[in-house]
């Protein structure tokens, strides 16, 4: 089998990129996902999202390693197995970032990849439900494949939060995803008439209905790459091993995890590692599998007084009810993933932009489906943004059934233990606002009780979990920078014919949740691969508090 462009990956970046890849008729692509089939309503239905990551058969089933500065526990590193990748199996919140994380990626030699570069293809990606809600038409599209709209916002305490973090004395905002992501407000959700609106769904099955796009099933071994040139894949395809071969490139798009281990059992990643496990070096990258970043976060929780949250529907009858509604008319509860109101936040005076983000849920619950014993309750997802604790993704065997080894290194930095505390205190003091006083029935947890920094350290060491946005370990720079693995346009150095696009090219960690990220990634990568000249770069500027290095809101 042969093709002009070969995709490794049907995830969130690669979906979008067999869209652009084949629109115009000329070429062949092919995507290869070892997942199957994203039928079904764990996956579909929006308020059933802690289903899908904990299902084998749609998660790769990854975990880190001892993470040493939180005890030892291993913690969770979900990926999708499936059409859509993590788009399919993720809590669906739409967060493009800020400006100012794009600046920093140009600054770290990503040229062309600035807030003004990225701009016009949040854009383009997007379809965005302004019925009702607003939104500067301007910074937001309205023609695109990506649906993005906001929760009904039913719920009285989605608008508690937002009331009380004004009360606090922060900035509200319409629209973080506009200008103004620094303050309280709604939510957005990649949800349409009530379904999942996953990468596949938008971008995948679209494609699939053209003629020049196919979608192999099969597990990508390796990257065949002939005097220094990627002409094809090999990939295990019912018990036999086959090698589909590309015209013209072949681009990795199989995860912050997945995307650096299939390069290095290529030949491409540190040439010490690679001959440990008897690799031959095809092009000595130290920066493969390195700079692993992700965003940690604690759920702060609060009883409820009145019995408004979602615990009301968390028994038999009450789950019965939601999916029937849902089934029979794709609306109610089950068609919202339920987190409607968000903040971004500065931690301190001095600070440009947001380093603090919080989803808003009404209900106290673990992201694995496990309600709070104490019944009705709501809480507050809460952690710093940008931590500079960097892990590593390393191979375990060249063996690519096997799968790699994944250290976060998580609260490796003094500076870590200060944000979180931070955090907690700062969300502690929202939470005990008038607009919360009608519901707050106490602190289920961390607890009134645990008050000190010691007590808080604990606290976190012990329930500081993965918001599930792992990235950075295919890090995109200047050609002649010794850990960068892609150049500006996302092609491997060292190695013709090969690109990696998704998002473990991110050169450091954005504000917020990595899907729309990742989704702008595959969008701008196809027009480098098209040899097309990039989107106009947009002219808005983003807003900055005016006295931000003074005040702290």
């Amino acid at each position: 089998m042969n093709a002009d462009y070969i995709i490794i990956g049907a995830g969130s970046a690669g979906c979008a990129m067999a869209y652009r890849l084949s629109e115009d008729g000329k070429h062949k692509v092919l995507v290869v996902e070892y997942g199957g089939t994203d039928w079904g309503p764990f996956i579909q239905m929006p308020g059933a999202l802690s289903y899908p990551m904990n299902m084998k058969r749609y998660d790769w089933g990854y975990q880190s390693e001892p993470e040493p500065h939180l005890g030892g526990r291993r913690l969770a590193a979900p990926r999708g197995k499936v059409i859509g990748g993590s788009s399919s199996i993720n809590g669906m919140v739409y967060v493009r970032g800020h400006a100012r994380d794009y600046d920093t990626w140009a600054e770290k030699g990503a040229q062309g990849w600035s807030g003004a570069d990225v701009m016009p293809y949040f854009k383009r990606q997007e379809n965005w439900d302004a019925s009702g809600h607003g939104g500067d038409p301007e910074v937001r599209g309205n023609s695109g494949p990506l649906h993005v709209q906001r929760g009904s916002r039913e719920n009285p305490l989605t608008h508690a939060f937002v009331e009380a973090g004004r009360q606090a004395g922060y900035q509200v905002t319409e629209d973080y995803n506009g200008t103004q992501q620094e303050g309280f407000g709604p939510m957005d959700q990649t949800v349409h008439k009530g379904q999942r609106w996953s990468a596949a769904n938008a971008y995948l099955k679209p494609a699939l209905k053209r003629p020049n796009v196919e979608l192999v099933k099969g597990h990508a071994n390796r990257v065949v790459i002939e005097q220094g040139r990627a002409i094809g894949v090999e990939i295990t395809q019912g018990g036999k091993v086959t090698t589909l071969r590309a015209n013209r490139e072949i681009i990795v798009s199989a995860s912050a995890f997945n995307s650096p281990a299939l390069l290095m059992r290529s030949g491409i990643g540190p040439a010490a590692h690679l001959r440990e496990h008897g690799i031959e070096v095809v092009a000595d990258r130290a920066g493969v599998g390195q700079n692993l970043m992700d965003h940690l976060e604690l759920y702060i929780q609060v009883k409820s007084l009145q019995p408004v949250t979602l615990f009301k529907y968390w028994n038999l009858i009450g789950k019965g009810y939601v999916g029937a509604k849902w089934l029979l008319t794709g609306k109610g509860p089950g068609a919202s993933n339920q987190f409607e109101s968000a903040a971004f936040i500065r931690s301190r005076a001095g600070i440009e932009y947001p380093d603090i983000q919080y989803h808003f849920l009404p209900m106290a619950v673990r992201y694995d489906g496990q309600a709070a014993a104490e019944g009705h309750g709501f809480q507050a997802h809460v952690g710093p943004m940008r931590s500079t604790s960097r892990g590593a993704v390393t191979l375990n065997s060249a063996d690519p059934a096997k799968a790699p080894k994944i250290l976060f290194n998580y609260m490796s930095k003094e500076q870590d233990w200060e944000d979180f505390r931070t955090c907690i205190r700062l969300t502690r003091e929202i939470f005990a606002q008038d607009a919360f006083e009608p519901y707050n029935g106490g602190e289920i947890q961390p607890g009134a009780a645990v008050q000190t920094d010691e007590e808080l350290n604990g606290f976190i060491k012990e329930h500081a979990e993965s918001a599930y946005h792992p990235c950075g370990t295919c890090k995109m720079g200047a050609a002649d920078d010794p850990m960068a693995v892609v150049d500006p346009e996302c092609r491997v150095i060292g190695v013709e014919g090969l690109r990696v696009a998704d998002s473990s090219i991110f050169p450091s960690i954005p504000n917020g949740n990595l899907n729309a990220p990742s989704i702008m990634v595959g969008e701008k990568a196809s027009d480098h691969i098209l040899g097309r000249t990039p989107l106009p770069a947009s002219n808005l500027q983003p807003w900055i508090h005016p006295n931000w290095q003074n005040s702290q809101r």
